[in-house]
């Protein structure tokens, strides 16, 4: 009697790939911001506070020097094993780093052993965070009927969004309710405490589903190799160098929108924190909105074309950020803050499809989150610390030619791509 196949709903499918991303940018995110206001005081405090900036950015860093490691070693096995497996493994590491951050105590307690210490588990983060995305894709899009990749390969896309609300209103009721001082010696640890019970629900929710159904027949054909990454190496490089220049623009407007103009607001225009997270909090709803948007667009039009427009708009989008963000008007840094999010939705949402599409089945999972995570390396890992360095050596101005460039890298990375809408998929 032949097995009877059950097929996860639609519900449970975008929850479990959506749930790990959320968190993932939650945990970044809550970093992020820790590392604009109080990662430097409380690790770097024998320093100057512009080097005290920057020593909390280069540490913010690590993470993303981690993740292609991440990706290459949950890609292995989630190419050999399976994708659940491999998906529950990435997030209790991802969720133990995060946690073992809030509990870490700081400089003046154990010396330089704190920020030593801060890197380790920043090195676990972009292990486990490594291995995160490629699985959250393949759930999604891998169980996704024919013509829609792009609206399932969307779930994991709307986790950023879930993730930065969640930060951004942790980090506002803290600063609202705590002193200066209290938010220094505990309050900023209470949203990396927070995250094991993120992590909790999210093991909960992925160890109830079953394998995707393209992973079973790599199984059943054997298609499966030794080494995954070597496979790509060999047979798919341009594929990998592609993908993670085409998602250089993605990282650095969300990075730099967020992380850097949150540091620039606060500490240069003197903006009060509560309300500089106030506007990225209004700001984020358009990456939320461009979100289906994008990804629909994608399903109907293909890939490339929506992604070269939106590469296009953060070009010129670069332009603005000089005037807008040192205008001092709260409606036009929110309005800058929107648009640069609106177009990361934009950028990001297609890519959930697409760099899957780039590999095949045997090689998707070590394939896509590779280059997903090395464009992270390229867009993401310095853009903080770079932003800070331009304005301290030539202004504002030049943070914005930072954003038009990564937006030039990843137009002419698409321009390059052949269109993977159509592509066979198993």
């Amino acid at each position: 009697m032949p097995k009877t196949i059950i097929v996860p709903s639609v519900a449970r499918i975008a929850l479990a790939s959506f749930i790990g991303t959320a968190i993932e940018f939650y945990d970044f995110y809550i970093y992020g911001m820790a590392a604009a206001m109080v990662i430097g005081p409380v690790f770097f405090p024998e320093v100057g506070q512009a080097t005290q900036v920057l020593s909390a950015f280069l540490t913010f860093s690590v993470a993303f020097l981690t993740r292609p490691l991440g990706a290459m070693l949950f890609g292995h096995y989630g190419d050999r094993i399976g994708r659940k497996a491999t998906l529950v493994a990435s997030l209790m590491v991802m969720g133990i780093s995060t946690t073992l951050i809030g509990c870490l105590p700081g400089y003046n307690d154990i010396g330089v052993w704190a920020p030593i210490l801060l890197c380790l588990c920043r090195f676990g983060q972009g292990i486990g965070l490594g291995g995160e995305w490629g699985g959250a894709a393949l759930l999604a899009t891998e169980n996704a009927p024919i013509g829609k990749r792009g609206l399932y390969g969307m779930f994991p896309q709307l986790g950023p969004p879930v993730g930065f609300l969640l930060a951004t209103g942790s980090f506002f009721l803290l600063v609202h309710y705590l002193s200066e001082q209290e938010f220094k010696d505990w309050g900023w640890r209470l949203p990396f405490l927070a995250s094991s019970v993120l992590v909790m629900i999210g093991l909960y929710v992925r160890l109830a589903l079953l394998e995707t159904p393209i992973f079973a027949k790599v199984l059943q054909q054997h298609q499966r190799v030794v080494l995954p990454i070597k496979e790509i190496f060999k047979y798919h490089s341009a594929s990998l160098v592609l993908g993670a220049l085409a998602m250089v623009v993605c990282y650095a407007l969300f990075y730099i929108s967020t992380v850097f103009s949150l540091g620039y607001g606060t500490n240069t225009l003197n903006i009060p924190r509560q309300y500089f997270l106030e506007m990225l909090s209004v700001a984020i709803i358009f990456m939320a909105l461009a979100t289906p948007l994008s990804a629909w667009a994608g399903d109907r039009f293909g890939r490339r074309p929506v992604l070269l427009v939106a590469s296009s708009g953060a070009f010129l989008s670069g332009f603005a950020l000089e005037p807008m963000l040192n205008s001092g008007s709260p409606l036009l840094i929110t309005a800058f803050l929107s648009l640069e999010l609106f177009l990361m939705g934009a950028t990001f949402a297609p890519m959930g499809a697409l760099l899957p599409e780039l590999f095949p089945p045997h090689l998707r999972y070590t394939g896509s989150g590779t280059a997903y995570n090395l464009g992270g390396i390229i867009g993401a890992s310095f853009a903080p610390y770079i932003a800070q360095r331009l304005v301290t050596e030539g202004g504002l101005a030049w943070v914005g030619g930072y954003v038009s460039l990564a937006a030039v890298i990843s137009y002419f990375a698409v321009y390059l791509m052949r269109e993977t809408r159509d592509s066979q998929w198993v």
